[in-house]
């Protein structure tokens, strides 16, 4: 699964979180200044080549709906992150969150409940 530009991905997150759209309303949720309708539906033929989205034809209209979701997306980015920066491992990551303040002492004890209550 190839990576995708920033653009790209906010069109997915309108995507997976509206659910199908018309390119229209695609560009209705970007936040301001939203890019141009001919710049989005060229992206979203990108996306549909790219095999990340798919359409379902209403005449000459075309609705455009994931054929991912955010979640098989979101493991494929985060495993390219822990392999580029942290060598696979969730405790360098982890550890470096920690290390640089960006997650805090109650968000790690809840991490490590997590992880108690998934082991039981």
């Amino acid at each position: 699964m190839q990576k995708l530009a920033k653009r790209e991905e906010q069109i997915m997150q309108v995507l997976w979180n509206r659910g199908p759209s018309f390119v229209k309303e695609i560009v209705e949720d970007f936040p301001d200044p939203a890019p141009h309708y001919n710049t989005v539906s060229t992206m979203v033929r990108i996306l549909e080549k790219k095999g990340f989205i798919g359409h379902k034809a209403y005449g000459k209209s075309h609705q455009y709906f994931p054929a991912i979701s955010k979640e098989e997306y979101q493991e494929k980015a985060v495993g390219d992150v822990l392999g580029s920066f942290f060598n696979n491992s969730p405790s360098e990551m982890i550890t470096y969150f920690a290390k640089s303040e960006k997650i805090n002492e109650e968000e790690l004890k809840s991490i490590l409940d997590l992880i108690k209550n998934k082991s039981k």
